[in-house]
């Protein structure tokens, strides 16, 4: 079991290595540029903390050993360190997630626009998996790549494809998620599409997936 444990931090480490190493956020400009929560300056990012302000808890968090925040789907929770979390990550292009989900959950189809994914499962058995997106082969012709991943598996998703997962019936599990951008955005897309706060145009749902309005309707019930 140490050994395992062992293996998981320098698996964890070595990500973290690989993303700072290659990250999709702007090249930072000075040592660090710590968030200020208390600036009203609007910039393409956060604006920094004066340095005689900052101190080592700027650099720290805790709380990954577990998870009670409520995810943006059904039987799953999450911490995370994150910019919001760990002020001292702004600029530098990472953040990282925890999730714990229940037997049989689903992990709806999402994109994160700003970032590469990779996850690495620490307990159970999830089904992950992205969808190709290359004009090359015509949109009837995208590719659905799916691994089953154990404990201590690792599987990379590519920055802006649709991704998804399942969780098995079988016991609980547990993914660590790092992302090279502080701000990597999760966009759940049948929350987005079907949540009755877009106000879409009359119809367009029912076209688009040429279906009914009444089954359009039907879902949307479930996103209110």
């Amino acid at each position: 079991m140490a050994a395992f444990h062992t293996s998981i931090v320098a698996i964890l480490l070595l990500a973290l290595i690989v993303t700072l190493a290659n990250a999709y956020d702007p090249s930072p400009l000075q040592d660090f540029c710590v968030f200020d929560n208390t600036s009203t300056v609007l910039v393409n990012g956060l604006a920094c903390k004066a340095r005689d302000k900052v101190t080592a808890e700027d650099f720290f968090t805790s709380g990954l050993n577990t998870s009670t925040a409520e995810a943006a789907f059904p039987n799953s929770t999450f911490s995370a360190a994150s910019v919001t979390t760990i002020p001292g990550l702004n600029t530098l292009g990472l953040t990282l997630i925890r999730n714990d989900y229940l037997p049989g959950a689903a992990i709806p189809p999402h994109v994160h626009s700003r970032a590469t994914e990779l996850a690495l499962v620490l307990k159970g058995t999830i089904t992950l998996g992205f969808v190709s997106a290359d004009p090359a082969t015509g949109y009837k012709n995208n590719t659905a790549y799916l691994k089953e991943c154990a404990e201590g598996d690792v599987f990379v998703v590519p920055q802006g494809l649709v991704h998804f997962g399942q969780v098995s019936s079988d016991g609980d599990a547990t993914t660590i998620t790092a992302f090279n951008s502080q701000n990597p955005g999760f966009n759940f897309v049948p929350a987005q599409v079907f949540g009755r706060s877009l106000s879409l145009p009359q119809g367009f749902l029912a076209k688009s997936f040429q279906v009914t309005d009444q089954i359009i309707e039907e879902i949307q019930n479930h996103f209110q």
